[in-house]
């Protein structure tokens, strides 16, 4: 058993960090303000091979693990959490969909593009009635000679306002619940496709957060990805892949917040001493390090066990269920150590808090991360 990541594991981690320190730290704020992700910072991201972690070199990805997915989302997500689900959304959600349930003509179509950051992907499975209960989606697809046409909306499509490739997910039958659905690729510039709205929200803010009516869209039957039917069980599996994803987006977040809150607390001084010399400033840090040391063994596990192709569900639900809620813990411990400092803009673990919170809901809510895992411990 080893606990010491690997000299490539270690490289990666300190290139990510040197990229994060020079292009994506200084843009944080300005992210959040503005409500948007830079079109050239999103591209230095792809430049990098970030947005083709785990894509084979063959398809023009950087061929890499999941465990150095894992990392470079937690490493960028330390600066901005906004980028990091940019990373994850695009590479658990979309990539990884293809990769493993594709045919070899659409990874060799769409991958390139996605590897490379030419188009971004997202998954189009969230719809107004639908969000937990995925077996109830409405967004129906219809066969039609060599096309199927997909009829519905969506909403809450991360990175879906990048207008790039989406993987929808359609019934030919409401009544066949989850059997009936089916999984789709679609280029979101398509005709019928019409993005309604980037929604304004409390965190993340710089991602696009979109909601899309489908009015007749004609899929090519090549589009279909697996077989008719297999729709439902491929959105569990990437769910479960993105939910590494959105741990290390949380654990990032939470090691951020706390970076800051421990080098407050050293250099702020009240009663003539630095507030790091008491107790109870230190018992925070102490329950900040203790949680996001453990969440990083959750997550750094259910990576491993992914790579290694062994059955992960049960461990990405723990470690997106725990990292999520020690974000939340750690951000709302940091802004108390910065007191009022902390509650105004100008510190960043007051943005820190507001991303944090995304993390407990997407992916599944840690409410649906609870069934998962007990689920499986009565199975």
């Amino acid at each position: 058993m080893d606990f010491e990541l690997s000299g490539d594991h270690r490289l990666l981690q300190s290139t990510v960090r040197d990229f994060v320190e020079k292009e994506i730290k200084p843009l944080a704020m300005q992210i959040d303000e503005t409500h948007c992700i830079p079109q050239d910072l999103v591209q230095k991201i792809g430049d990098m091979g970030l947005l083709g972690c785990f894509v084979p070199e063959a398809y023009g990805g950087a061929g890499m693990d999941i465990l150095s997915y894992a990392i470079v989302v937690e490493e960028v997500s330390k600066a901005c959490g906004s980028c990091g689900i940019l990373i994850s959304a695009h590479s658990s959600l979309a990539c990884d969909i293809i990769l493993h349930f594709g045919t070899e003509a659409q990874r060799q179509t769409f991958l390139p593009p996605l590897a490379a950051g030419r188009k971004i992907g997202c998954l189009m499975l969230t719809e107004a009635q639908a969000g937990s209960d995925v077996s109830g989606i409405a967004t129906t697809c219809t066969k039609d000679g060599d096309a199927y046409i997909l009829t519905g909306s969506k909403i809450f499509v991360t990175n879906g306002g990048f207008l790039g490739t989406a993987i929808v997910l359609a019934t030919h039958n409401p009544s066949l619940r989850h059997k009936g659905i089916s999984a789709f690729i679609v280029d979101l510039l398509s005709p019928g496709v019409e993005a309604l709205k980037n929604e304004s929200k409390l965190g993340i803010r710089g991602t696009f957060t979109t909601a899309f009516a489908l009015d007749g869209v004609r899929v090519p039957c090549g589009n279909l990805i697996g077989v008719e039917g297999q729709g439902f069980k491929i959105a569990m599996e990437a769910l479960s892949g993105g939910r590494i994803g959105v741990a290390s987006q949380a654990l990032g977040i939470a090691e951020g917040a706390f970076d800051r809150a421990l080098a407050y607390a050293k250099e702020r001084t009240q009663f003539g001493h630095p507030i790091s010399e008491t107790q109870a400033i230190q018992f925070k840090l102490a329950d900040m390090a203790t949680r996001i040391e453990t969440s990083k063994l959750l997550t750094y596990r259910a990576a491993w066990l992914k790579e290694m192709k062994r059955s992960y569900t049960m461990e990405s639900a723990m470690c997106k269920m725990h990292a999520s809620e020690t974000a939340s813990f750690v951000t709302d411990e940091a802004i108390q150590i910065h007191g009022g400092y902390g509650y105004i803009t100008d510190f960043e673990v007051e943005r820190m808090y507001r991303d944090a919170r995304i993390t407990r809901i997407y992916e599944g809510t840690s409410e649906i991360q609870r069934l998962i895992i007990a689920k499986m411990l009565l199975s």
